[in-house]
């Protein structure tokens, strides 16, 4: 039968911090928001486990689900994702879970290890392709943006050569990221992709603002980039044109319709520095922490697509360069991100 498991890490993080009693305080909210949401999916003969004083919550389905002869994969991810995430908002914590198929005789606390073990690779494994598809998504756009303004007709011979090197560029950079997307992996990016290699930010500017162009377009939106001469920095030029792809995207996607998206890049002794500001709403002070972690959108992001990975993105690469990235207030009225690319590599390779 499978075996549902929910775990509240900051139980054990509040026990350290706090003592006992304020432990099983936050052990008391999450049993209560437990059996709650429990009671809203569980069928009778299910059976429900949890011990005084740990972190763990487990279920036994035992009985077959409404019109299902027995409970499959789906309907055990489906059942375990509503448990969490009512307990989740019920109590405003974290909750990491995970389900496995158990058989007799039960050793419990191992089965639970497992389901954990088996939760968190499917975490993983999930996180990963959605990166992949967000990484795609942007490429595809832009070629199917210029492919169309092609195919409407009214273009003059050398924009519709322009076109058609930008749609060709965005596809062999799709091409790379594919060939090389296993080996980078987006979710842990090796420092070794970075650290040697050199490129011309300027330069993958003005890449970039070619690729999302068809975007900015179809919100009648305006990039406007101010860039001084080259500005060298120690980062993969494909690398580079992600980090600008996911700034500027995000730009486009959470401005002003028909506003503004203002860019600059200066250099300086330590390297480059990019700025990107839009008219939109802003990040929130108290976002501010946040807005760079996987799978985070802010309170503004409800109405908009997007899976919350651009910019955690965009934080990994810029910190596997040594370089970083904040945001702030713009002066547009939106929000400015400020990204720092370091001139020559500032971690060790490994070489001896």
């Amino acid at each position: 039968m499978p075996l549902l498991v929910l775990r509240v890490p900051e139980f054990e993080q509040v026990a350290w911090r706090e003592g006992k009693r304020a432990a099983r305080r936050v052990e008391r909210r999450a049993a209560l928001a437990f059996r709650l949401a429990a009671s809203r999916v569980l069928r009778r003969g299910d059976r429900w486990i949890h011990d005084r004083g740990r972190d763990v919550f487990a279920v036994l389905v035992a009985a077959p689900p409404r019109g299902a002869g027995h409970p499959n994969a789906a309907i055990c991810r489906a059942m375990l994702q509503r448990i969490a995430s009512e307990m989740a908002a019920e109590t405003g914590l974290r909750v990491e879970s995970g389900w496995t198929w158990v058989r007799g005789p039960l050793d419990l606390d191992t089965e639970i290890e497992l389901a954990l073990e088996r939760g968190a690779r499917e975490r993983e494994r999930y996180e990963f392709f959605a990166a992949i598809g967000h990484e795609l998504r942007t490429p595809l756009a832009s070629i199917r943006g210029y492919l169309e303004t092609l195919i409407d007709g009214g273009v003059d011979s050398s924009t519709s050569h322009r076109f058609l090197q930008t749609a060709q560029r965005e596809a062999l950079r799709m091409g790379r990221m594919l060939d090389g997307m296993f080996e980078f992996s987006l979710l842990d990016l090796s420092a070794d992709a970075f650290g040697l290699h050199h490129c011309d930010v300027a330069e993958q500017l003005a890449l970039a603002r070619d690729a999302v162009a068809p975007l900015a377009q179809a919100r009648a939106m305006t990039v406007i980039c101010d860039v001084a001469g080259s500005a060298p920095a120690a980062i993969d030029p494909d690398a580079c044109l992600q980090l600008l792809v996911n700034l500027l995207e995000n730009a486009t996607k959470y401005g002003r319709e028909g506003g503004n998206i203002a860019v600059s890049v200066r250099v300086h002794a330590a390297g480059a520095q990019i700025t990107v500001d839009d008219d939109g709403p802003g990040v929130s002070a108290e976002e501010r922490s946040s807005v760079f972690a996987l799978r985070v959108r802010g309170k503004e992001s409800a109405a908009r697509y997007g899976a919350g990975i651009g910019l955690a993105i965009v934080k990994l690469i810029a910190e596997r360069c040594g370089g970083s990235v904040a945001v702030t207030d713009s002066p547009l009225g939106g929000a400015r991100f400020e990204v720092a690319l370091p001139a020559q590599a500032e971690f060790s390779t490994g070489a001896s």
